[in-house]
């Protein structure tokens, strides 16, 4: 298939005084492009060298990349925002970078991100949008309608099928883009197939994204898709990679408040421990609702043991019979407050959950795997895990069983991690929510 690109050729255009004050209050940018098709080439900027049991990230760097990835529309148009008075007050521009950007997630996203909603009212975005060459239409599409709906902080969108050109400089990488399992597929394949794609983005983003870039991996499986990106990226702080496990903390506190008969803002300090599959562990042994531990308020622990434990575990697959199509407004949400949650303040006494790198955990969890934990930030878009959490007989025995998933999972992906050759004996039982 054909992809368009525009001309980088571009000349600028002279204004008077009076038409440059008008584009400053309307366009970001202005400039005269050409519009030309642009058959897909194979990237060849990276040459690697790989022995048996190392990861395969870039290690010669064969021509030069380019500056920045092709701009689209009217984010191709460009003029002088000195003139515009109101941008004093804003912040440098930050990248982001979206994959599976033509997908149903990413379209709920898009638009908060556009809008301020996420990084603030004055703060100007740039948007990286990755997708495939089976997509790259509806990819067009996505950037239509960013340009139609005029966001004043959108200053810049570029769409692409090559992470190595759509990463370039990224300070965010939003990583959604991922096969579904399909009809008699074997869960290891589905590791395998989702794996090899966030092997490739995890390369591209140790060649050319922000060395402090921040990673939150959507697709699924996404706790060890994470783990495969973040080895493929040795260059990047482990840290910096995050699984979202933000939605399944979402669905806990709405159970929670449905129970207990009050609003969703009464129940904080939710955690949950483990694989985004239905091993997770929501924990309401540390959740609080308006202040007071959950057992104290609601007295059925057996419902909070098995019914309510069940409920968020399965929610998706619920939601899958009901909507007959997965999450995708509820998981941009959580995907939202799993950035806002690394970028605002954490509430005193209150935590949020991310899958994050185990490796230095203080709760004897096995290391080197991305697992689910209770964290805190300081609004710099770092985080620190919890200590003061009680971690009874009932919660230490479900988190086994969602570590040795987890575990298991790493094996089954040796070969992409640079850790030998990989041995698949995952558990009958591995399932991730909504899968049927």
């Amino acid at each position: 298939m054909a992809v368009a690109q525009f001309n980088p050729n571009c000349t600028k255009t002279h204004l008077h005084s009076s038409q440059l004050s008008f584009l400053s209050r309307s366009l970001p940018r202005h400039r005269h492009c050409a519009f030309a098709p642009l058959h897909r080439t194979q990237h060849g900027k990276i040459s690697c060298s790989v022995a048996p049991n190392q990861v395969q990230v870039p290690a010669v760097q064969t021509q030069e990349p380019k500056s920045k990835p092709e701009c689209y529309g009217v984010f191709c148009l460009t003029y002088d925002l000195r003139a515009e008075e109101e941008t004093r007050s804003w912040k440098k521009l930050i990248n982001i970078a979206v994959s599976g950007a033509a997908g149903m997630i990413a379209n709920h996203l898009l638009f908060k991100l556009a809008s301020g909603e996420v990084f603030g009212p004055d703060q100007p975005i740039a948007l990286k949008l990755l997708g495939s060459e089976r997509s790259i239409q509806a990819l067009e599409g996505v950037a239509m309608e960013l340009e139609d709906s005029l966001f004043p902080l959108l200053r810049e969108v570029s769409i692409g099928i090559d992470p190595y050109e759509v990463f370039q400089d990224a300070e965010w990488a939003l990583l959604i883009g991922a096969k579904p399992r399909g009809p008699g597929m074997e869960r290891a394949d589905l590791l395998d197939i989702n794996g090899q794609i966030y092997a490739q983005q995890g390369r591209a983003l140790n060649a050319v994204a922000s060395r402090n870039v921040k990673v939150i991996v959507v697709g699924n499986p996404c706790n060890t898709n994470a783990l495969i990106c973040l080895k493929n990226a040795p260059n990047i702080p482990a840290r910096n990679f995050h699984a979202l496990t933000r939605l399944d903390e979402n669905r806990a506190k709405c159970q929670l408040a449905l129970k207990a008969g009050v609003f969703y803002d009464k129940v904080s300090n939710v955690t949950i421990w483990g694989n985004h599959s239905t091993t997770q562990v929501p924990d309401f042994v540390n959740a609080k609702i308006d202040g007071l531990p959950v057992k104290e308020v609601v007295k059925d622990h057996k419902w909070l043991e098995e019914e309510f434990t069940e409920k968020v575990q399965k929610r998706g697959g619920a939601l899958i019979q009901k909507w007959g199509r997965s999450s995708a407004a509820s998981t941009s949400v959580s995907i939202v407050d799993a950035i806002r949650s690394l970028i605002t303040p954490t509430p005193k006494g209150d935590w949020f959950s991310t899958g994050v790198y185990s490796t230095g955990n203080p709760y004897g969890i096995a290391e080197g795997i991305v697992f689910s934990m209770p964290c805190r930030s300081k609004g710099d878009g770092d985080y620190e895990l919890v200590k003061d959490v009680i971690i009874d007989d009932y919660l230490r025995q479900r988190i086994a069983k969602t570590e040795a998933e987890l575990l298991a999972e790493k094996r089954c992906v040796a070969h992409l991690t640079g850790e030998g050759i990989a041995v698949c004996d995952l558990p009958g039982d591995t399932m991730l929510p909504g899968e049927m």
